[in-house]
């Protein structure tokens, strides 16, 4: 296998977070709600994990290098684990097992509404994330991955509406997802794979 020990090197740092608020939680370290607390580190560990996702193209179209598609699907996959845990995490800790809060939820509240179309999107794509899937659903399976534009722009909707108040690290977030989308124009993509074979033939040429 190719790029064995960068693989191996993504895999542990992606599942590090998760284990590490568990310790935290276990020990008392997240404050007086510790189950709201890691609910949010999950879907924001998500978001993160899903802009990374989305870097992998245009960091391939500038370096050339084929370890960023390597760990590409790898690294949807750590998203989708994320909002899984996010959910559970809402389940159990948020609405506390109660189905007919949850169903309330579904149908009150608009945050939970996106949120919940965004895992539904996630599903979709982490199902779909095998040389079956692309086999069998052929030039189909690149338009149904286009899913994740969409599912980005819900995640973002809904960390919005979620933190309402404090709009300054959304804000982050939301450029960073902008110009990852920006970047999936032709015109924008074919400058990166410019700018990327001029900087490999004479490096001096490239002024920052």
């Amino acid at each position: 296998m190719r790029y064995r020990l960068w693989r191996i090197g993504v895999f542990l740092v992606a599942s590090v977070p998760p284990l590490y608020w568990l310790y935290c939680a276990a020990f008392n370290l997240l404050g007086p709600d510790p189950g709201k607390v890691l609910v949010d580190n999950l879907g924001l560990g998500a978001l993160i994990l899903l802009l990374i996702t989305l870097a992998m193209t245009p960091l391939q179209q500038l370096t050339r290098w084929g370890g960023w598609i390597a760990v590409r699907r790898q690294l949807g996959l750590w998203c989708f684990a994320y909002a899984v845990l996010h959910l559970l995490g809402y389940v159990l800790f948020i609405a506390g097992l109660r189905l007919e809060l949850v169903l309330r939820d579904l149908s009150e509240r608009p945050y939970i509404i996106v949120g919940a179309l965004a895992f539904v999107g996630l599903l979709a794509l982490a199902v779909t994330s095998n040389r079956f899937s692309i086999r069998k659903l052929g030039r189909k399976w690149k338009a149904l991955h286009r899913l994740v534009y969409a599912i980005l722009l819900l995640a973002l909707l809904h960390m919005l509406w979620v933190v309402r108040a404090d709009l300054g690290e959304w804000l982050v977030y939301a450029l960073i997802g902008g110009a990852l989308l920006l970047m999936r124009l032709s015109a924008v993509a074919s400058a990166l794979q410019r700018a990327g074979v001029l900087f490999r033939e004479n490096p001096k040429k490239i002024e920052i």
